[in-house]
């Protein structure tokens, strides 16, 4: 049974290490998972320090305060979903061990044991065998969600300094674009006005001649 579970949790978690400390502790994985969720929740409450204190250098202050305050709420919903899957997972370990525990006495090998008793001990071990291939599926899928759920975070957080790199961009190009627009009106005006005089200059009456002399 041991060879089992240590078997299953090599194919759950892919890393000889991690397997061989579950296989030993039975929650070594769940104390990481816990680590890396207080690491990503002290990274969401950073990244919203900043953010919060880039808003108030803008003037639509409310609205980046609004977005921003939005997508911390967004990333600790998150992080409280994996939290209630992990105690879920933590939970049905605990029950399938007490129950591992309990059918090992009431199945322990004896040699007076009936024909019925000798299949009805192979039925519950393998019970025991399906639990424990079902809880490492549990923790699989639970790590691929946790891996896809890190790429869009990076994704996001990616998105968002592009987006405050083109704002600082815009901004700073500004008072030159201002600068530019202003000369070319400026010119467009003295064009119409010399434009205007040459055409004043062409359509102005001719004084008369002298009288011819008798």
């Amino acid at each position: 049974m041991k060879h089992l579970l240590a078997a299953l949790s090599l194919l759950a978690f892919g890393l000889p290490a991690m397997a061989q400390a579950v296989a030993a502790t039975g929650n070594a994985n769940i104390e990481v998972e816990r680590s890396r969720l207080v690491a990503e929740r002290k990274s969401i409450e950073d990244r919203f320090a900043l953010e919060e204190k880039a808003c108030y250098q803008k003037f639509a202050v409310q609205g980046c305060l609004e977005e921003s305050r939005k997508r911390r709420r967004d990333a600790n919903d998150d992080i409280k979903r994996q939290e209630a899957a992990i105690n879920d997972i933590e939970r049905k370990r605990r029950g399938a061990a007490a129950l591992d525990r309990l059918e090992e006495k009431k199945v322990a090998p004896r040699s007076q044991d009936s024909a019925s008793q000798r299949e009805q001990s192979i039925q519950s071990q393998q019970a025991r065998e399906q639990r424990a291939a079902d809880h490492a599926g549990d923790r699989a899928r639970l790590e691929a969600e946790a891996e896809q759920r890190k790429r869009d975070f990076e994704a996001k957080q990616q998105a968002h300094q592009a987006h405050q790199a083109q704002e600082a961009q815009r901004r700073a190009e500004a008072p030159n674009e201002r600068d530019r627009y202003e000369r070319k009106v400026q010119r467009a005006a003295e064009h119409r006005a010399e434009q205007e005089r040459r055409l004043a200059e062409r359509t102005k009456p001719r004084s008369p001649g002298l009288p011819t002399p008798p």
